[in-house]
């Protein structure tokens, strides 16, 4: 590793002068750096001398752009076979958000500070902080994947101060959020009633199943007969639709469950497996049913997410009062009222609150680790992050009272 000046005269007579740098990288290639100051070659020098000992070296004209990395990323993971959806998400953050800021850097340019910068620039042009953290999850991800194919050399985004704390980030997303509140967030015992009482036509089985079950959309959507028990009343979660339609997989392990139905959604789904629309296909003179869905469209086909929220969910949600004002009139000069809860996620939170305190069994209700797997979440903490406020608690002033008696005894 040598340092020298290296000095010339342009042809228009203009005297020229940079440092170079001379070294062989860990291949035993020669490399040549150009710096037009001797602090900044003495620096590389240092820092390349390290690399090129520990074989983590990588010279620019060796390296490739972070838009070029992105494309190797992306087409590993259609190799791995990742979902749809999870390839979508991966080509929007490039195309979206790293591409147009940092697509042509080379990856040997791409330092912690650089990393640092890219994340700030996102925050300037506001995107939200939950959307910050993915795509600088994404980059991550893309880093570690050109590391492994020796492009880089290091992942900046694992070395980054907020990288390491974006458990504290999180946690100011759920202060600013707010715990789930009942009548606000999760519909009332009352609301629920009226609800199901309203529900009629070919939403009532779905609608149902969704408010006894806490089954996620997606797992409605992708459900089959041949995972309905109705004899002993239980629903074995298998398959999942994804946004695009496709079946697939649960995406954790956890998401594989049995869960059981009281006796009125077993009935339900009796009748409505009589009435149930059927994908039917001709085969050699014979007709065949395919997807055999639970909750199809019209067609037997999986139905859409859209449908069951603007044609069931809300629709049910009004039918049954469970609406608010729009602060609107019409034109008899009446309020205007929309359905209260929109989103199918209030019925599983519903459904999490049901299992945790009944008030039929004295208030009593199902142990969280039983919650967990009812509700298919990967780990307890997510249960007791997201519902831990809803189980019940003694009386703690009553506790500290006589915690104080026994202590002065």
């Amino acid at each position: 590793m040598s340092v020298r000046k290296r000095e010339w005269t342009t042809p228009k007579g203009e005297k020229k002068s940079a440092w170079i740098v001379d070294y062989a990288d860990a291949q035993g290639k020669r490399r040549q750096k150009t710096f037009a100051r001797k602090k900044e070659a003495d620096q590389f020098a240092a820092t390349a001398t390290i690399e090129v000992r520990e074989g983590i070296h990588v010279a620019d004209s060796a390296s490739v752009t972070v838009e070029k990395a992105a494309e190797f990323w992306m087409k590993d993971g259609q190799r791995q076979g990742l979902e749809r959806t999870t390839l979508d998400q991966r080509r929007q953050h490039i195309d979206l958000h790293i591409k147009p800021l940092i697509g042509s850097m080379l990856l040997s340019k791409l330092t912690v500070p650089a990393a640092r910068a890219f994340q700030d620039q996102l925050h300037e042009k506001r995107r939200s902080a939950a959307m910050v953290r993915k795509v600088m999850t994404s980059l991550s991800s893309l880093m570690s994947d050109a590391m492994e194919r020796g492009l880089a050399t290091r992942n900046p985004v694992r070395e980054m101060k907020a990288k390491r704390s974006t458990g504290r980030e999180k946690a100011q997303e759920r202060r600013l959020k707010g715990k789930l509140k009942i009548g606000v967030d999760i519909p009332t015992r009352e609301e629920a009633k009226a609800f199901v009482a309203a529900l009629d036509g070919r939403w009532r089985p779905l609608l149902m199943t969704a408010v006894f079950t806490g089954m996620r959309a997606s797992e409605l959507r992708g459900l089959r007969w041949e995972s309905v028990d109705l004899d002993k009343r239980q629903i074995h979660i298998v398959e999942r639709a994804d946004r695009f339609n496709d079946l697939g997989r649960p995406k954790s392990a956890a998401g594989e469950r049995f869960i059981p139905i009281p006796p009125m959604v077993a009935n339900t789904l009796r009748e409505w497996r009589l009435a149930c629309p059927k994908l039917k296909i001709e085969e050699k003179g014979e007709t065949r049913h395919v997807l055999d869905l639970v909750f199809p469209n019209g067609s037997g086909k999986v139905e859409s997410l859209a449908n069951i929220i603007n044609r069931g969910l809300v629709p049910m949600m009004i039918k049954a009062g469970v609406t608010i004002e729009t602060g609107e009139t019409d034109q008899g000069g009446n309020p205007v009222l929309k359905a209260k809860y929109t989103g199918m996620h209030s019925l599983r939170h519903f459904y999490a609150s049901w299992c945790i305190n009944r008030p039929e069994d004295g208030g009593l209700g199902l142990p969280p680790k039983v919650v967990q797997e009812r509700l298919g979440h990967s780990t307890i903490m997510m249960t007791l992050d997201t519902y831990g406020h809803l189980f019940p608690r003694g009386d703690d002033a009553d506790e500290m009272a006589a915690a104080e008696a026994s202590f002065l005894r």
